[in-house]
């Protein structure tokens, strides 16, 4: 009696189990396909910070303005991917050459660094939260696949563009371009994007119109990187 009774008990929590895991396919494949077309309201770190900022009684300002393709700077398209995904245009959502050198490097006791294309960051900004644990890593490489299967290159860029935190509350290149040079994130020039491009390891803490040396050293290396990459033509491979 008591074995049927666990084994009837099993079965019907392997069903919920199975049940919940397609609510969350179908729901997620939606939400994908819907932003394919959709300007993003916000992104889920709005959200976190948002609650950070309840938590901690410390008032934040969002500050966020979505701005389609044709109106977002070439200069800053050119200069994020130098900066941090210059495999964008060849990989599908995971760069495999930098995971080996970081792995390597890692190996051979030199500092552990990110090799997260913009793919997975675009999938992490606007899906889930951060954080380094291993379920959010497994998430954030399905919604990755999600949003290379039904999001073009195009289309992956300008959402990272437009939910990418430059400071403290201030999402998108719109907001960034206005907060820290007071222009329009879609007239920026190669030395303004290169600062802002150079501040994304850690855009809390730094700062592009005030630059310390090593935000400028970086912004230095991040043009250098646009001219080896071929100036603004490089984005026709998108």
């Amino acid at each position: 009696m008591l074995k049927r009774t666990l084994s009837r008990f099993l079965r019907q929590l392997w069903r919920l189990v199975w049940r919940g895991v397609l609510v969350f396919v179908l729901l997620s494949v939606a939400l994908v396909i819907l932003f394919r077309f959709v300007p993003l309201p916000g992104s889920m770190i709005m959200v976190e910070r948002k609650i950070q900022s309840w938590v901690n009684s410390e008032p934040i300002r969002i500050q966020h303005q979505w701005r389609s393709w044709d109106n977002l700077s070439s200069n800053a398209k050119l200069a994020v991917i130098a900066a941090e995904d210059q495999r964008f245009p060849l990989h599908r959502g995971f760069d495999f050459v930098e995971l080996r050198r970081a792995w390597e490097a890692s190996r051979d006791g030199g500092r552990l660094r990110g090799a997260s294309t913009l793919s997975q960051q675009t999938a992490k900004n606007v899906f889930l939260w951060s954080g380094r644990s291993w379920t959010r890593k497994a998430l954030e490489a399905w919604f990755t696949l999600l949003i290379e299967i039904f999001w073009s290159k195009q289309r992956i860029l300008e959402v990272y563009l437009n939910i990418a935190e430059w400071d403290s509350g201030v999402f998108g290149l719109e907001a960034a371009a206005q907060h820290y040079f007071g222009a329009s994130g879609g007239a920026m020039t190669e030395r303004q994007a290169s600062l802002l491009a150079a501040i994304l390891p850690s855009p809390r803490t730094r700062s592009a119109s005030r630059p310390d040396a090593q935000v400028e050293r970086r912004s230095q290396w991040v043009r250098q990187q646009m001219h080896n990459l071929g100036g603004v033509g490089y984005l026709e491979r998108l």
